[in-house]
């Protein structure tokens, strides 16, 4: 939502910079909204299938170990759990049972060797969807002045939704870090108008008359 939000009221606010035709702005906006969430959807979706991938071809291994070498895959097993502090005899023993079942012994590797949980690899379609929506959203906020208006009044539309929709999500992210929610919010807020008076500032000096 920040990426969205961030990007969307630079491009929105600098097209607007250069005076242009209305329709220009609420095109270039819709065109940066689509564009971003696609790419947005599509980078998410590549990253979490390869990370997929990569996490499953460890778990071939360490299946493919378990296969040939169980009692080996045993004794390593039982050495993670005695160097967490477990008794020796009671991790020989958890190891044991944790092995007499393919399934569990591949899980208990898994979790407690590779740091991998198998039923947690993640969707890279579920993780892709969130992304396009976050950004949707996030990049819809500041072009809903240029669907109902025009001008100079459309501006400074675009100019407060995105200042209170930056505070907001600057706050919420605080909600999840637990850090202060005035510095986070500012944080964002921050961000958000200098990336936006960049572009603006580019779009006024360079200026275009345009219809459409």
């Amino acid at each position: 939502m920040s990426d969205g939000l961030v990007s969307n009221v630079s491009l929105i606010l600098g097209v607007a910079g250069a005076s242009p035709a209305a329709g220009v702005v609420r095109l270039a906006g819709l065109a940066g909204l689509l564009a971003g969430a696609c790419s947005m959807a599509a980078g998410e979706y590549i990253s979490v299938q390869a990370q997929r991938e990569l996490l499953e071809r460890e778990l071939e291994v360490e299946r493919r170990e378990l296969e040939l070498h169980p009692e080996m895959e045993r004794r390593e097993l039982a050495g993670i759990y005695r160097s967490r502090g477990v008794d020796p005899a009671l991790a020989d023993e958890v190891a044991a049972q944790l092995s007499t079942d393919p399934d569990t012994a591949l899980e208990a590797h898994a979790r407690e060797d590779l740091g991998i949980d198998p039923g947690g690899l993640g969707s890279p379609w579920r993780a892709a969807a969130s992304s396009f929506a976050c950004f949707t959203v996030g990049a819809f906020i500041p072009l809903v002045p240029w669907l109902l208006g025009d001008g100079r009044g459309a501006v400074i539309a675009s100019v407060i939704l995105g200042t209170v929709a930056a505070l907001l999500v600057g706050a919420l992210l605080a909600s999840f870090t637990g850090r202060s929610v005035v510095r986070s919010a500012l944080r964002q807020l921050f961000v958000a108008i200098l990336a936006a008076g960049v572009t603006y500032a580019v779009g006024a000096a360079l200026g275009v008359v345009g219809t459409v």
